[in-house]
């Protein structure tokens, strides 16, 4: 077939699919370049190894989630930021949302999975995973700056660290729905409820 121009972008697309629905190490070169009917040379041209594609593949999903957020309003901005809080945690329920209707079950946050999977086995994955992890826990802290300097966190909440919390609050929520074959609309509600014992009364509304 050759080298044909789209056909990294096939990989990528194939790859994130079946990472979700399978798990990295349950999928092989070999299916990839099967599924997306690119030869395996073309493949090494592209990627010199797995890992490196499982890096394009985060970084698919990542761009996917700051374009989710910013549709969603809740991306910068000092406009009322308790409610732009709340609007990650629609975009995070939207998103597994998304998945449960693509995957039929809820599959859980790509990044998390890849994490939980591969954070001891590859430390150049590890890092990539970090740094976004690092972006994200960014995003949120200057929603939660701006909450803070508009007076609506509760007296004592640090907002650097209340960003922090809210992470690993959205993660630990995403893997005990799947653990727990619950459904996607499930989460933005625990989410909801966890920022809102962060925030003053009435703040989030």
């Amino acid at each position: 077939m050759g080298r044909s121009s789209d056909a990294r972008e096939r990989l990528v697309r194939a790859a994130a699919r079946l990472f979700l629905a399978r798990g990295y190490q349950a999928v092989g070169v070999d299916e990839l370049c099967v599924a997306t009917s690119v030869p395996r040379g073309t493949f090494y041209y592209f990627f010199r190894s797995k890992s490196e594609l499982v890096k394009a593949v985060i970084d698919r999903h990542a761009l996917a989630l700051w374009d989710r957020l910013e549709a969603a309003g809740a991306s910068d901005g000092t406009d009322r930021a308790a409610r732009r809080l709340h609007a990650v945690a629609d975009a995070v329920g939207e998103i597994q949302a998304d998945f449960e209707r693509r995957f039929g079950a809820l599959v859980g946050c790509p990044f998390g999975n890849l994490a939980a999977e591969l954070a001891g086995a590859d430390e150049s994955v590890r890092e990539h995973l970090a740094s976004v992890f690092a972006e994200w826990e960014q995003r949120l802290a200057v929603l939660c700056r701006h909450a803070a300097d508009q007076g609506t966190l509760r007296p004592g909440v640090d907002p650097v660290l209340f960003a922090r919390i809210l992470l690993a609050q959205f993660q630990g929520v995403i893997l005990l729905a799947r653990v727990g074959r619950s459904t996607a609309a499930e989460i933005p509600a625990a989410l909801h409820q966890i920022i809102d014992s962060h925030l003053l009364e009435g703040a989030g509304a």
